[in-house]
């Protein structure tokens, strides 16, 4: 039995042109970052560029993909780094509200006596649908941090990794977690991934914070960080706690979380 504590970056997708024009994508529209997201990402990547991240995972749309390549081609601790390519973490489904204006969703929920995000459009996928989604995404994900983690021999705590305490409330630490995975996903997906860590695994919030910042959708190439801690016993791993250190960051290009 191991107990190690693990760093967790969110990053939601950089700009593109629906963004900027206020149309919803979803998962049937696929397209590149406009400039204004290729600036976003390299800002993001700025300021991620000395974080050691031993894995990276992204969803399977090119959005997110440019902006997870931009991120990791100046970070020297992904040189050589598999990105992790998965559609469980592509964005929600909107059904037939995909590739039309927000505006004609929201007043689309108005009229079902409901709000947006939270409503499903016909053909869409339910929150709950995509909770568990993200339910099957973590625990592939944990399963491959666990199975990747170098421990010494002897049980117990790993020796190479810092106390969840230590860590908490300074963002300069994220930058010296040797065990770190960036995941780079999109807006709507992300709101009910953290909703997730928050109601059903206990995530306790930045200082300051509470659930409506917490729930917020992130802009485009917002920064979230979170510590896990984790016990691996056998061929699992357990999520002992959680605790986010900052959510939904916008950072200017040319700042670096040396620079925090």
């Amino acid at each position: 039995m191991t107990t190690f504590v693990c760093g967790l970056t969110l990053v939601r997708h950089g700009e593109t042109q629906y963004n900027k024009d206020g149309l919803l994508q979803g998962q049937s529209v696929d397209l590149p970052l406009s400039e204004i997201g290729l600036q976003q990402a390299k800002a993001a990547g700025e300021f991620l560029k000395h974080v050691h991240f031993s894995h990276v995972f992204v969803s399977d749309m090119l959005r997110a993909q440019e902006t997870a390549q931009t991120i990791t081609e100046v970070n020297s601790s992904c040189s050589g780094l598999q990105l992790m390519c998965d559609p469980l973490l592509k964005e929600i489904s909107f059904g037939i509200a995909e590739g039309g204006p927000m505006q004609a969703v929201k007043e689309m929920a108005a009229a079902a006596g409901q709000v947006f995000p939270g409503f499903t459009p016909p053909g869409g996928e339910t929150q709950e649908q995509v909770r568990l989604r993200f339910v099957q995404f973590w625990g592939k994900m944990l399963q491959k941090i666990g199975s990747d983690l170098q421990t010494e021999p002897n049980d117990g705590y790993c020796p190479l990794l810092p106390e969840a305490s230590a860590v908490q409330g300074d963002d300069i630490a994220m930058c010296k977690l040797p065990l770190h995975a960036l995941l780079v996903s999109h807006g709507a997906y992300m709101c009910v991934a953290v909703r997730h860590l928050v109601r059903e695994l206990g995530c306790t919030l930045p200082q300051g914070s509470d659930e409506a910042k917490m729930f917020a959708l992130s802009p485009n190439a917002g920064i979230s960080h979170f510590i896990l801690t984790l016990r691996k016993d056998g061929g699992g791993v357990e999520v002992l706690g959680v605790h986010c250190q900052f959510i939904n960051k916008r950072v200017d290009e040319g700042t670096s979380c040396y620079d925090q």
